[in-house]
């Protein structure tokens, strides 16, 4: 049949609706006929006659049709510059119809008359800029490439903007054409867009029926899952599984990443901040619909790592994973929108004022707890965005006291719970919980001290409060991590003083009976280490009690010396797993390089704690700790604990004054050979071993003599420590 005689016989099936054989039919022949066609008015007639045809728009297909049409102009453009290249090397018969890619394009262009929608435009024009400039083709000459994309940008605005009484656009395929169309648009191209129109537009096509449904694809596994055999069973065969699979292969979930680059940009672009702030909105409450439709689902009365145990393997293997695949996707998309949000909260004027900026960040971190029964799974949530995202907002809030506690409030666990002060039995409770740990940590120094205890510290207490028997699981192990991170960033404020004081007996027996069970070797170290940071100067508890922090390491010293294991070679803990307690601690943290045992840890805790006590007492505790290194049995942990007091005195962990003290000590007040070697120093008020060339009692000229005593020649003696 002839090019002719073929595009009639396409025009009249334009016309009528046609099952789907012929409708495919219909799609491929317009392909043909757009590579082929040889006369630009023909060009023009076909994409003309094809926008109005009620055999493509009479079916109702949706997205489907205007997919189709995006990848029609895609592969005839792609075949259009193909012809045009082997005709221009070969001298025999010509190739398709002939027309250049300039010349194919204006045709196409002219096509996209008033008897067609500007979306319907918008379709046409990015399938030829993706089929002529997409993947480094380059195909246009640099006029006609401009010109193609102001079309785009043209189309598109004039299909966003609201004209009454006109209908408004359809969300999905404006969306879709530029999802395809925007990572090929210049920086002049992408500045004319309408993005206090494409902010709405983009955000309903991508929460909306086109896209995420509102998150009722998750509502509906819940009638799907069957329980047999004390296990749990979702079908690859059943409908809501189906569904998900459908969902996934649908334009705009397939390509949620650019939708969301695309609706990042808009943010970042749009001149009316209220579009902004709607949009936080409906991120929000599509967040809170997500966590409700989860929450109602009995897979999620399951811990991670009892899935295993309670669910049939063939959901292990198939229908579970996908379902996380697709969650996974949705939160990276939502927080990529909400980075967008936050950043222009930094430079907005109006975003950043003392009465919205607090809001926005509340807002930001509801919607990052609403996702984190995803973002808290696998460690989903390392990656910068989301970093920046909750760190960037955490920033903000801190800076405003009475917003830090009304947030707190408003996500209290204990408000929400039924039994207030205990641990909560259902799973996705408890990792709300570890959301709201994490926060907290960061949000003390602004809350007075009430509102620490009442809404860190008791919360925390819940966990730190743990039956000490048996193993935790791999969730509880973060409550429990969480928890002590709390009240440690608590204690830290000066502010809070007087809490610290009530607080750390209570904390450092909680510490001591945690470690090693649940608390590794290099987070007891370094919990301990704070506190006895927070209770040295110039922290105000070193002047109201100043007994206390030597009190702490007396504790520390009895269990070294009551340890069972002194006198035989102890077992060495295993290496500390993950992260430790306080990530963001600005004092080093001592880092377990070799193999420790409980009783060298406490020794290790005692060195530790050396640069933060006061002077009166600084000198005296170097000696205790030498002599705690000797009572470690095992040469080889012994020898850790002496690198460690060596590491000490000569990093540059302590001031001025106590390294000066603590190199007197070591040269010449027999430091060196304490630490090294075993051999004994007298203390302050205590027995000592006689110098070289000295009687047992005897001090200077053979006189017995003690510290402050009257020298016969009338002078005042001096200890010689």
């Amino acid at each position: 049949m002839s090019v002719d005689r073929l595009l009639t016989t396409v025009l009249q099936l334009y016309q009528d609706v046609h099952d789907d054989a012929r409708t495919e039919q219909i799609y491929g022949t317009t392909t043909a006929l757009l590579t082929s066609l040889s006369n630009p008015l023909n060009v023009s007639l076909l994409t003309s006659q094809l926008l109005t045809a009620p055999a493509i728009w009479g079916r109702r297909d949706g997205m489907r049709a205007c997919f189709r049409i995006i990848s029609i102009y895609n592969t005839a453009a792609i075949h259009v510059r193909r012809n045009e290249v082997e005709n221009a090397k070969n001298m025999g018969p010509r190739a398709g119809g002939g027309l250049g890619s300039d010349a194919w394009t204006a045709a196409v262009l002219k096509g996209a008359d008033d008897q067609s929608g500007r979306w319907q435009h918008l379709l046409v024009f990015s399938g030829v800029l993706m089929g002529m400039e997409s993947g480094n083709r380059h195909s246009l000459s640099r006029g006609m490439r401009a010109t193609v994309e102001r079309a785009v940008v043209t189309a598109a605005n004039l299909a966003i903007r609201n004209r009454a009484p006109e209908p408004p656009a359809p969300s999905g395929p404006v969306s879709l054409a530029l999802n395809y169309a925007f990572p090929m648009l210049s920086e002049s191209a992408r500045a004319g867009l309408d993005c206090d129109a494409l902010v709405p537009v983009a955000t309903r096509a991508m929460l909306g029926g086109d896209g995420l449904q509102d998150g009722l694809f998750l509502a509906t596994i819940d009638l799907d899952v069957r329980q047999a055999e004390q296990k749990f069973m979702w079908a690859d065969n059943s409908p809501s599984y189906l569904h998900l699979q459908q969902l996934e292969q649908r334009p705009l979930i397939a390509g949620l990443g650019p939708l969301s680059r695309l609706l990042a940009h808009a943010v970042q672009h749009a001149r009316d901040s209220g579009v902004v702030l709607q949009l936080q909105d409906d991120l929000l409450a599509f967040t809170e619909r997500l966590l409700q439709h989860w929450q109602a689902n009995k897979l999620s009365e399951l811990e991670q790592s009892e899935e295993e145990i309670f669910l049939a393997p063939e959901t292990l293997k198939s229908t579970w994973p996908a379902l996380w695949q697709v969650l996974k996707k949705v939160m990276y998309a939502v927080v990529a929108v909400l980075q967008a949000v936050v950043a222009r909260s930094l430079i907005d004027r109006n975003l950043k004022q003392y009465t919205m900026a607090p809001a926005v960040a509340a807002k930001t971190l509801h919607a990052l707890r609403n996702l984190y029964f995803i973002s808290s799974r696998n460690g989903s949530d390392a990656f910068q965005v989301y970093t920046f995202t909750y760190l960037t907002s955490l920033d903000t809030l801190v800076r405003y006291g009475p917003a830090c506690a009304s947030f707190l409030r408003e996500i209290n666990p204990a408000l929400s719970s039924s039994s207030p002060g205990s641990i909560p039995a259902h799973p996705l409770h408890r990792t709300l919980d570890l959301f709201y740990l994490n926060v907290s940590e960061h949000l003390p120094l602004n809350l007075p001290p009430s509102e620490c205890d009442a809404l860190i510290i008791q919360p925390a207490t819940t966990y730190l409060n743990h039956p000490s028997g048996g193993a935790l699981s791999p969730r509880m192990l973060e409550l429990f991590e969480a928890a002590h991170s709390a009240v440690l960033s608590v204690l830290s404020c000066p502010h809070n003083a007087p809490l610290a004081v009530d607080i750390v007996p209570f904390y450092a027996e909680t510490l001591f009976a945690s470690f090693p069970a649940h608390i590794s070797p290099r987070q007891f170290r370094l919990a301990f280490k704070t506190v006895m940071q927070i209770l040295s100067p110039p922290f105000p508890p070193s002047a109201s009690h100043p007994h206390l922090a030597e009190t702490l390491l007396e504790m520390v010293r009895f269990r070294v010396s009551d340890d069972p294991s002194v006198g035989r070679a102890p077992l060495p803990l295993p290496p500390s797993p993950g992260p430790s307690l306080l990530p963001n601690a600005t004092t080093p943290v001592p880092q377990q390089a070799e193999l420790v045992s409980e009783q060298s840890t406490l020794v290790l805790t005692l060195i530790d704690s050396l640069p933060f006590l006061q002077l009166a007492i600084f000198e005296e505790w170097m000696t205790l700790a030498a002599c705690a290194v000797h009572e470690i049995a095992d040469r080889a942990l012994r020898e850790v604990a002496q690198r460690r007091f060596w590491d000490v005195l000569a990093n540059g962990e302590m001031d001025v004054e106590r390294a000066a003290i603590g190199l007197a000590w070591w040269g010449t007040g027999g430091g060196r050979e304490a630490v090294l070697f075993g051999v004994p120093i007298m203390l302050r008020g205590r027995v000592r071993q006689p110098e070289r060339g000295e009687k047992e009692g005897e001090g200077e000229g053979g006189a017995y003599l003690m510290s402050g005593a009257i020298h016969p020649g009338g002078a005042v003696v001096e200890s010689k420590l």
